[in-house]
Formats: structure tokens, sequence, C-alpha cells
């Protein structure tokens, strides 16, 4: 692992394969921002041999050119998937992105991938390691994920590996420090006029050898004497924290009885350990020489990953069920055994159409076959169930924009699917005649509003398939047609998100949208009683129109919706039109009285009226019923209600005063806080809706990051006098 004497490369412009589970290692790789992820990715292919020194591969391209967007945006929009082979086993790398908004691409990474490398930049210090970036490392600690730390941009003039190795002990460590250690030390070269010293490679602690890479090819030899008092210290660190995670319990004995532990021991129980994910070793990786073939580190990471990272038959499955809810037995990684895989991406392909990433859990997917597609639905996010049979197209292994045939994808390994038009992501694809249903994983929930409408008759005629197309390809979306202010709302994760789906909207699906203010739905309500009467009397000739009623209103307690009584006597109003009244005013209420709002929680009884034998109507009386809730209106003071919704914030103990400052700053009332796992604090508080459309990326500035939070509607509640009387003139203005 990483010490060993000889590199195995894989070769160039060769599709990366596997034929059993044991030859394949899913690697996911997490870091936030900036911090040299796709980087990374690309100088492990050059060393792996798939690209060449220019970093293109054999038939065009790069391996990270995959998405416009991406490219226009300068950042990291989605996951991609990099397969390469190194020493005989295909290491598919899972590039994640780093920013926050995409955190939904990063679960699925997460959950096709069986370890996990967290990129660190030294060139950023402790603040490298942001909030988001710990609390994913919590996530996999929680499911026993296999993790390894990886401090790149050690060029940097302010890189510290050093310092950098006890922040990431500090920040990934909290339950074992020593677990976290590294397994190399970075080698530098001679110091620059800026006083700077390059790294030009690395001292390997466990076998005490030199990998130099300054020539551009990685050469090994023996330490220098002044180098061992450096590695002596180390070295020991690391031994110790390998031994008291071996299962070897006599070990540690022999260890402090002064007895030399032999190489070979030291290096398969610090595999085990990592596979078992309880000892994360930090490796350091750095830019190639000009002309070089290998970056800096790229080999050990290699050799880490195929030595020290679990195979897919070492990873649970997720728990199946039939699509109707029946328990089945646990999932093997078996290719011979059911078909039981799983879309963990979807994206779409101007020439080939939809294009499905999809893990193999269980069984062999071969192309052309007729699969069983189920899925949860999420039908609040505008996700419709899938329980039917689709024939998939062919498979293949990506690389940058191409697509490299595969003949089968056995279990444990990924594979990218065309032509499955049902199927989404986080949908199970199982055999026809044994269909099964995946647990389902835990996607972020959208919090951010943001309402459109087509900018031309020709686009509003493309929306409704270009919006669907988008919410299949992210599930993190959640698409609203809210039928109080009839506005179409797409719901993100953040503004980085919402430019990304109106850029894909635009450029993929040639739609154009426009953005316009989100509305809340606000309701209306008598503050006391009133009475009101209607008189629709008209005389034209032929038949009239004649209805007269009466009625009172009176306000309910919230919740109470809208109550019709009937007190007539004496048959004022003819029983046939006491329902017309009735449908008159619930119309008139639907509308509003005062600004335009559906009027709720009141009580309207009839009390008198009159009919004539031969004007009176349905309709007139519908009508008459309307003008008397107007005029019951007219003399009465209105109350408008806005929705108030209960907010819970999970927030670090240093930023819950700035949490609580900021809410009630949004006229909200904090009901209550309690500790939280972690030296977080959950914040309760009920804030009215209209205040907070934009804090999911408030919270965010607020708190660095580090908190989260969720929503649910509570109740309406009277808006305050000034805020209700500007929303009553805009209406009146008609803005």
């Amino acid at each position: 692992m990483g010490d060993k004497a000889n590199a195995h490369p894989g070769a160039a412009g060769r599709a990366a394969s596997a034929d059993q589970p044991a030859s394949v290692r899913n690697v996911v790789l997490v870091g936030h921002s900036g911090s040299g992820k796709t980087t990374l990715v690309e100088a492990l292919a050059l060393t792996a041999g798939a690209v060449n020194r220019a970093g293109r591969v054999e038939d065009g391209g790069t391996v990270s050119d995959y998405d416009e967007i991406e490219h226009r945006q300068q950042r990291s929009v989605q996951l991609s998937l990099v397969p390469v082979e190194w020493d005989g086993i295909k290491i598919n790398l899972l590039d994640t992105p780093g920013y926050a908004d995409f955190v939904g691409e990063l679960r699925a990474g997460l959950r096709a991938a069986d370890a996990a490398l967290f990129v660190v930049s030294a060139a950023e210090g402790v603040e490298g390691i942001t909030g988001a970036t710990r609390m994913v490392w919590e996530e996999c600690a929680a499911v026993g994920m296999p993790r390894a730390i990886v401090i790149t941009h050690l060029e940097s003039a302010r890189a510290d590996f050093a310092a950098m190795t006890r922040s990431c002990a500090q920040a990934f460590g909290a339950d074992d420090p020593d677990a976290v250690v590294p397994l190399y030390l970075p080698l530098h070269g001679e110091q620059g006029p800026d006083g700077h010293a390059p790294v030009t490679g690395l001292i390997g602690l466990l076998s005490q050898r030199i990998f130099d890479y300054a020539s551009g090819e990685r050469k090994e030899s023996e330490p220098g004497a002044d180098q061992l008092p450096l590695i002596e210290e180390a070295r020991n660190t690391l031994i110790e924290g390998i031994i008291a995670e071996s299962e070897d319990e006599s070990l540690m004995d022999r260890y402090l009885g002064g007895e030399s532990i032999d190489f070979k021991t030291l290096v398969d129980d610090l595999e085990r350990a990592v596979a078992r994910g309880i000892f994360h070793p930090v490796l350091a990786a750095a830019p190639a020489a000009e002309g070089s073939r290998q970056g800096i580190g790229t080999v050990e990471l290699l050799e880490l990953i195929t030595g020290g990272f679990p195979t897919p038959l070492e990873h649970p499955a997720p728990a199946v069920t039939t699509p109707g809810g029946k328990a089945r037995p646990p999932l093997t990684c078996d290719p011979a055994g059911p078909l039981a895989a799983e879309v963990v991406k979807t994206a779409s392909d101007p020439y080939v159409g939809r294009i499905s990433l999809v893990r193999v859990f269980s069984g062999t997917l071969r192309p052309d076959e007729t699969v069983h597609v189920s899925g949860h639905g999420l039908a609040d996010r505008g996700h419709e169930d899938h329980d039917v049979d689709e024939r998939i197209g062919a498979l293949s292994s990506p690389f940058g924009k191409q697509q490299r045939t595969l003949t089968r994808c056995v279990a444990g390994d990924l594979a990218c699917v065309a032509k499955l038009n049902r199927a989404e992501t986080g949908d199970t694809l199982s055999a026809k005649d044994a269909p099964l249903l995946m647990e389902s994983w835990d996607m972020p929930d959208p919090l951010l509003p943001l309402a459109i409408q087509a900018h031309s008759k020709a686009d509003e005629d493309k929306l409704s398939q270009g919006l669907s197309r988008l919410v299949a390809e992210d599930p993190t979306m959640r698409l609203e047609q809210n039928q109080d202010t009839h506005q179409v709302v797409l719901w993100c994760l953040g503004e980085a998100h919402a430019d990304v789906a109106l850029e894909r909207l635009r450029s993929r699906y040639g739609v154009q949208v426009d953005v316009v203010p989100y509305k809340v739905s606000l309701r209306e309500t008598f503050a006391g009683k009133s009475g009101g009467r209607g008189r629709h009397v008209k005389q034209s000739g032929g038949h009239g129109q004649y209805a007269i009623c009466e009625i009172e209103v009176e306000p309910l307690p919230g919740g109470s919706g809208i109550e019709f009584v009937d007190k007539v006597v004496g048959g004022a109003v003819p029983r046939q039109f006491i329902p017309s009244v009735e449908k008159g005013v619930r119309a008139q209420a639907a509308k509003g009285v005062a600004a335009g709002y559906a009027l709720i929680d009141v009580r309207i009884t009839l009390l008198d009226g009159k009919a004539h034998s031969v004007d009176s109507s349905d309709a007139a009386f519908q009508t008459a019923g309307a003008l008397a809730l107007r005029e019951a209106a007219s003399g009465a003071r209105i109350h408008l209600l806005e929705p108030v919704a209960e907010v819970q914030v999970l927030v670090g103990d240093d930023y819950v005063g700035a949490v609580m400052s900021d809410l009630s700053g949004r006229r909200g009332r904090v009901v209550g806080t309690e500790q939280a796992a972690g030296g977080r604090t959950l914040v309760r508080a009920e804030v009215p809706e209209i205040e907070i459309g934009r804090y999911a990326v408030d919270l965010r500035s607020l708190s660095q990051g580090t908190a989260r939070f969720n929503r649910t509607y509570a109740r309406h509640e009277p808006m305050p006098p000034q805020l209700s009387e500007k929303i009553r003139e805009r209406a009146h203005d008609g803005t």
C-alpha cells in the first residue's frame, strides 16, 4: 500500500472493465469547492495511463470534459465518473461537486461508493476544512465507510503539511485523533528566492524509503542520515496508531516490549484497519513536474485504493422489498444473484437522449434486456411513481464526453445505461419476473423557491416538458404548481442550484423563462361580526332576475374553514335556492373580499331574504349571496393572514446566538433549544413564511455553511397592520 516498490499502470486508452466484484473499487472524492478534487482525478488518470501527458483521452477531450455549464461557471455542478485501471483492479473514481448547492450529487456519489477520499487544500489552511465537509465525514462514520485524507496544493507558499495533518486530526478524529495520521511526509527540494522549498517527492514512513518525483518519474532510494530523525518520530506515531487498531491484541505488548514488528504485518494490519473504516491515513498530492507522467503521490494513492479500500463484496447492499412493500432477503454482491441495480444519476445527452449512471449491487446487467423499474415516487417533488418494465439500451463506461461500450456490468461495478426513458435518479432496476425496490437514500429538502414563467408563447408550449425532464435528472429539485398564487415554482437548494436549473432549461431544453417575485399564500378573515344584504334585482323584457338575501358573518378559530348555516324561517328564501346562496358566498370567499386572497375561518349565517315566483333562479341567488358577503366585508375590519412555518435549525454552538438574533429580526419567535450531538444546538422557532423565502441562502452565509434547517407549515396568523396595509394598497393598484 503506497510503500510497495513497483507501479503497475493500466493500458492507455483502454476502457476499464471488471469481471468480478473483487477486482472493483468504488471511491468517491469529497471536499469543498476548489480543494482540487477534479485535478487529482486527472492526475490519477494520467498515472494510470488512461490519458496522455496533455491530460487528454486518446479519442479527444479530457476526463473532466463533460458539461458545458461546468466550463462556463468554472466549477463542478454534477457527479462524474472516471474509471481507471491499476494493477489489474478497476477503480471507479466518483468526482463530486464541492459547492453546497449540489449536495444531491454528493449523496449520489456516497450511495455508489464503497470508500471515500476527503480532499483538503493546504493552500487554505484550517479554513479548507469546512463545516459541511465535517458533516459528510460524520455521515460516512455513521455507516462505517472507509475514509482516507489527501492534502493537496502543497506547491502553495502557504502550504504546511504538518499543520494540516494536525487540523485534519482535530476535525475528523473527534473520537480517535490517533487514527488520523500520515503515511508519508513530503520531500522538499531546495529553497527558491522566495524562501519556498517545492515538494519533489514523498518519504515512506513504514518502508523508510524515499520516493523522488523530481526527474518526472518516481524513483526509490534510501533516506539520508539527516532525514532519519524526521522519519523516526512520525513513523513511531504511525506504527502505534496501526497497532492500536490491530485485531492481533498481542501486537501492542510485543511492540511495547521492544520487538520490531515486521513490515508485512504492519502493512496487512493497516490495510485491514482502513477497510474496516477505523483508521484514516493522510496522504499528500502535488502536481506533476513538467513533462512528467506521474503526479506526486498518485502512485501511493492508487496503491492505497487497490490495497486498503474494500471491495464491493465487503460493503453491505441497501435493504430491498418488493414494490408492494414485502420484505426480501438481504442482497449479496454476487454476479449470479438476482438483479438489483440503482440509478444514482440521470443526465440528458442531445444526441443519445437520457443516460442513467447505474450501480449494480447484485446480479449482472446486460445490454438490450428488459428490466423492471421501481421508484419511490417522490410525488411531493414532482417525480411520478414507477412500476413498469423497460428495455434498456447499450451499456457503456464514461470517459469525459466519450462512452466506451461494455458487454456487461457485474455486481459491484458501475455503468451508464442508454434509453431508460422512464427511470429516474433513485429508481431500482431488477428482473422483470422478480421486481425489487431498494431502500431510498437521504436527499436534502430544497428550501429556496424560484418562481418562473415562460418568456414567450413558444416557451410556454415547451415549458411543461422541459420542467419534467429537469426534475427527472435532479431529485433534489421540487416542482410546484401553486394553486393559490397560480405560480410555477422550482424549489432549489441555493442560488447556484437555481442558476444551473435555468441554464439547463435554456441550453438543454430550449426553454427561456423569466424569474418573477415569489408569492406566499395569504388569506383573509373577519376580525368581528358583520352583516350584509345582497340584492340582485333586474328586469329586461323577458324573465327577470330577483334574489335578496341577508347574512351575518362572524370569525371562527384558526383552521375552521368556512361554515355555512341556514336560519331562514317562514320560507323567505325557498329551500331550493338556499344551496345557491351558499354556492355564491363560497365562490366569493375563494376570490377574497379585501385584497384578493381567499377568505377562511368564518361562519356565514343566512338569516332572511326574498324571492319572486317567476324571476328568482339559481344564478340570481348565487349573485345575491356574493353581493351580501362583499357588503358585510365593506363594513367590517378584515385581517390579512400570513402563513407561519415551524422552523428547526441545527447549528454549531458558535453560531447559535447569531441564528437566534437573525430569526428574531425576521419576526420569528424562538420556542425552544436543545443540545444535539457534535457540539450543535437545535433551535426551534415559528417564523412567518414571507420572511424566510431566502433563508436557505442567508443561513448558509450566517453559519459559514455549517447549519441546516427544515420548515413545515404551522398555521395562518394575522399580519402586522403596517404590512397588511401595504399589501392592500398593492392589490388595489393592481401591482
